[in-house]
């Protein structure tokens, strides 16, 4: 589904990708780990458009994506849910959700399912749908984040650092969710620091640092790698 060949990315004399390449196939779950500043972002922004690289190719469905405007990545099916959530606070959780849906605005009943598939993964969000974004709890406003990313129908789900600022137990929460939805049919691409979470539902992943790829393996390889379990995992 995707496919990242060589990619490199500059901001001025900055080398913040070198040569990338990576791949996910249809239907997986994939996660990318790395410290913060590693690149995970960059790649993400890349993939999704809001960068462009300087060299390499990004291929997805099957064609060259480079150089696609972020508008054209979303209609093609690769969303990305950003780190940070950047939800429209002020907005009403049903209008935040709503925005996601808005390259697919003249589908009014595909919208309206969509809008019943996410009140039925996260109940809370009908709850509070006419709750301003900024008034949720940090867990509830990473379900509003994925929500409004799965309005967009995503082939592939970008997921960059949903754990980041929660309480354990609503991490867990949230890789569950996350899994689900990876089972329901998107393929995720999951940017992680919390290795033993991530690894623990994905099936491969790839470790990144200083902007390179320097590791790749199934989930089980990457679990019992000493290195990665003293960088990452703490033990």
């Amino acid at each position: 589904m995707l496919k990242l060949t060589d990619v490199t990315v500059r901001f001025g004399a900055f080398e913040a990708l070198s040569r990338v390449n990576l791949e996910v196939q249809e239907g997986e779950l994939v996660v990318l780990l790395g410290a913060n500043g590693a690149g995970k972002s960059t790649l993400f922004n890349t993939i999704s458009g809001l960068n462009k690289p300087a060299a390499g190719d990004i291929e997805f469905a099957g064609k060259s994506v480079k150089g696609n405007s972020p508008d054209r990545m979303v209609k093609e099916g690769a969303v990305q849910c950003a780190e940070g959530r950047k939800l429209f606070s002020a907005m009403s959780v049903q209008q935040n959700l709503k925005m996601g849906g808005f390259v697919h605005r003249r589908k009014k009943a595909q919208l309206k399912d969509s809008l019943e598939e996410v009140y039925d993964l996260f109940p809370i969000l009908h709850e509070k749908r006419d709750n301003a974004a900024g008034s949720l709890s940090g867990g509830q406003q990473q379900m509003l984040a994925i929500g409004r990313a799965l309005m967009a129908k995503p082939k592939l789900m970008m997921l960059d650092e949903p754990s980041i600022g929660l309480a354990p137990l609503i991490v867990e929460q949230m890789f569950t969710i996350i899994k689900d939805i990876n089972k329901s049919g998107t393929t995720v691409l999951l940017a992680e620091q919390n290795a033993n979470a991530a690894l623990k539902i994905a099936d491969r992943g790839y470790v990144i640092e200083n902007g390179s790829v320097v590791l790749e393996g199934n989930s089980t390889d990457l679990f019992t790698n000493d290195a990665i379990r003293k960088a990452y995992i703490g033990a």
